[in-house]
């Protein structure tokens, strides 16, 4: 047995500065649809050309954001050219989020979360795509894991960052109305998406996304969006354990990368939502000295990352893969440790085009965990 080394990954630049902030969040080479579902109209932005029956690479965003600030920064980034050469990426926009939406009728209804879930099938029949693999943030997390449990066929893996498998609490639910009596919505989305040390330290980034939130996304239908977020309910998953509900167990049937930076709001969710996925499918990916937005402030251990899951699903076998080690690890750390794994480990490396997938952890049960730190 091995002693498991940690891995030094090193960041090329930074993706956001006040210089390159309008540049990583533009499109390129891009179409945009508007497409009608039985829950409304959504808007959607294809980049690239569906390859035969591969899957198209679907994201979707989290509250106070859209595709462009969500996510182009991390695929304009150089490094993920060696993926998206090989699928399609198609960004869709929550309702109403988009840039330069207009606000909605009096008497809308916005979507709940499992409307705007069951709105993703009919983008897929509309653009003639039969499945995808998912990245969502927050919000976009959740759509897309409610929509993998209901449409399985349709996903065929996801990497869920910041993803909160529960329903908001009470008690959550009334702090959330109080702050809104108290606090404007631009503050209320920054501290959902970054902890407190990274609203002080990263001014920056938090100025950056505050422009952004304030004057980029229609208020109005950004208030519609996060109550419909606070009114979402169980993802209701549970993890199947071998011999008592393996065949029973409601979870992603799919492969799971979950991720999350360890200055993140989130990470206590996350771990909760790992509790209760099958291990032999998941993978959890910390990330330190990383906030809210791993794929903004860390994008090269994400692609990283992302290669190397995309890899396991038989995808792209000759790609470089050059700065992460995968491993099959029994850990001994505890949940509310905070600290760094420290594993006995052995080693597993899938063959070229080998169809495996990710080995996933638990630090309470301590199954395998692919773990990386800086």
């Amino acid at each position: 047995m091995d002693e498991l080394q940690d891995v030094q990954l090193t960041e090329i630049k930074p993706l956001l500065n006040d210089k390159n902030a309008a540049r990583n969040f533009q499109d390129f080479d891009c179409q945009e649809h508007d497409i009608e579902t039985a829950f409304g109209v959504v808007h959607v932005t294809m980049r690239g050309t569906p390859k035969g029956n591969r899957p198209v690479i679907l994201t979707y965003h989290d509250i106070g954001l859209n595709h462009k600030s969500c996510f182009n920064a991390f695929f304009n980034f150089e490094d993920m050219q060696e993926i998206t050469q090989h699928f399609a990426v198609c960004h869709v926009d929550a309702p109403g989020q988009q840039e330069g939406a207009p606000p909605f009728p009096s008497g809308y209804q916005y979507p709940s979360m499992d409307e705007l879930a069951e709105m993703l099938p009919a983008v897929l029949t509309h653009l003639n795509l039969k499945s995808f693999i998912g990245i969502g943030l927050g919000a976009g997390a959740y759509v897309l894991s409610r929509c993998a449990l209901s449409h399985p066929d349709l996903v065929e893996g996801l990497v869920l960052i910041n993803v909160d498998p529960c329903a908001k609490g009470w008690i959550d639910w009334a702090a959330s109305k109080f702050s809104g009596w108290t606090t404007n919505i631009v503050d209320i989305v920054l501290a959902h998406h970054f902890g407190h040390e990274e609203l002080q330290a990263n001014l920056d980034l938090i100025q950056t996304y505050r422009l952004h939130i304030a004057q980029d996304i229609n208020q109005e239908n950004l208030q519609m969006f996060l109550t419909s977020y606070n009114s979402r309910r169980d993802l209701e998953i549970e993890r199947p354990v071998l011999g008592i509900n393996e065949n029973t167990a409601k979870t992603l049937k799919c492969p799971a990368l979950l991720v999350v930076g360890d200055n993140s709001p989130a990470v206590e969710a996350v771990v909760e939502c790992n509790s209760r996925l099958d291990p032999t499918k998941t993978t959890l990916l910390k990330m330190a000295d990383c906030g809210g937005l791993p794929q903004v402030v860390q994008p090269g251990k994400l692609t990283e990352a992302f290669k190397y899951f995309v890899q396991g699903m038989g995808y792209m076998p000759a790609a470089s893969m050059t700065r992460l080690m995968r491993s099959r690890t029994h850990s001994s750390s505890s949940v509310g440790s905070g600290e760094s794994v420290r594993s006995r480990s052995h080693t597993s490396n899938h063959g070229e085009g080998s169809a495996g997938t990710p080995e996933g952890i638990d630090l309470q049960d301590a199954p395998q965990t692919m773990e990386v730190s800086c």
